[in-house]
């Protein structure tokens, strides 16, 4: 296991999407953290690790304007690819295996959390995978949104199930079977929630 986001040295960034606020951190060898849309930038500085307050200067591949830019676009709806570096020394071993998986699913496609356990090396292992997701310090670009439950349903995401399902609308992925359609652009509820709404709670599932 990798050391505590906490342990490293990190600086921070924020920028205001279409979506509401969201917040990068990053280390010398990559980024740590990102956060998921929230009503505010101060709901996003609190979700992003302390710092040390000293500037730390991002890594070679890692340009903090162009991917504040790209994350506006990406939420724009635009078709964005996301190839920045990320700290290779957070995690285990089996979560960097299955976050690599995860972030080669292409947008407007989806995987179960099982495909990704065989993908893994470890066929029995989709209940370790949905604890990696919920684990994932970089949700979007490690794109866990797009990980599905064994009979396709949405299952626990920590921006909600309702902005789960919003991100995938917006990529053109194939809603499962069972949930409505829903709209895009980003409504107001979802942006004074930050994702979290009595709809979402209402499709929460354990996962698979």
């Amino acid at each position: 296991m990798g050391p505590a986001v906490s342990a490293i040295e990190t600086s921070s960034a924020t920028c205001q999407t279409s979506a509401g606020w969201v917040g990068i951190a990053w280390s010398v060898r990559g980024l740590v953290a990102m956060t998921l849309p929230q009503p505010t930038e101060a709901e996003v500085l609190r979700r992003l690790p302390a710092g040390s307050g000293l500037e730390v200067k991002a890594p070679p591949g890692l340009d903090v304007a162009v991917l504040t830019d790209k994350l506006r676009r990406y939420f724009d709806g635009e078709s964005v690819g996301f190839d920045e570096p990320l700290d290779p020394g957070i995690g285990s071993d089996f979560q960097r295996r299955v976050w690599a998986i995860t972030r080669a699913i292409p947008r407007g496609r989806t995987r179960t959390y099982g495909a990704i356990a065989w993908d893994a090396g470890s066929p029995r292992g989709a209940r370790a995978v949905g604890q990696a997701m919920a684990r994932n310090p970089w949700p979007i670009v490690v794109p866990c949104h797009r990980v599905l439950g064994s009979d396709g349903r949405l299952t626990g995401f920590g921006g909600g199930l309702h902005m789960k399902q919003r991100m995938l609308a917006m990529e053109g992925a194939q809603v499962p079977v069972g949930y409505q359609q829903v709209a895009f652009p980003w409504d107001d509820e979802l942006l004074r929630t930050g994702g979290r709404s009595v709809e979402s709670q209402a499709l929460d599932v354990p996962q698979t």
